[in-house]
């Protein structure tokens, strides 16, 4: 189980654990669990503080220090965590889109797959998309459900574009 997924650069998913662990301490968490996956340069956490709080934290230690991570590149903020079925995954959006996204907003939807060749993309996002009788806007949404396939586990996150936090990549290593 896990609320956050951090990606790094190949071969430094040591360093980067080390770091977000150090990170969640920060931020207020006294026992984050952090974990490795079998996909090169990414990694898990589970924070006891609300992920998106966690990502407004961290936002707020690199207001301060800008070289504060040295192997984080991106932390994405899970919502709920199942196992990688259409039908089943189907059924979070369907059950928790309302929570996250007002009748006025738009939405687009991100599916990232990682070793999952079995689910069709177009397939599934269009599957999902039916559910939802909001206004889809790829360029510019108010709302993304991204759905990250890791194998037979999937994360379903219901974001605005702020609650991703990316890092710029040009720091010297």
């Amino acid at each position: 189980n896990f609320n956050l997924l951090i990606s790094t650069s190949r071969y430094n998913e040591t360093n980067a654990k080390a770091e977000i662990w150090f990170t969640l301490l920060m931020c207020g968490d006294k026992y984050p669990i952090i974990s490795g996956l079998k996909y090169p340069g990414l990694i898990t956490a589970l924070t006891n503080i609300d992920s998106k709080e966690v990502i407004y934290k961290i936002k707020k230690i690199l207001e301060n220090d800008s070289n504060f991570f040295q192997f984080i590149l991106k932390i994405i903020p899970i919502d709920y965590v199942c196992e990688t079925n259409i039908k089943l995954i189907k059924e979070f959006v369907d059950k928790y889109y309302r929570i996250y996204i007002n009748e006025d907003q738009s939405f687009k939807i991100e599916l990232i797959r990682r070793k999952n060749e079995l689910v069709d993309r177009n397939t599934v996002i269009e599957s999902i998309a039916k559910i939802i009788n909001n206004k889809v806007n790829l360029d510019n949404p108010d709302k993304i459900i991204r759905i990250e396939i890791l194998g037979n586990v999937s994360g379903i996150s219901f974001l605005d574009s702020t609650q991703i936090l990316r890092l710029k990549t040009t720091r010297l290593q």
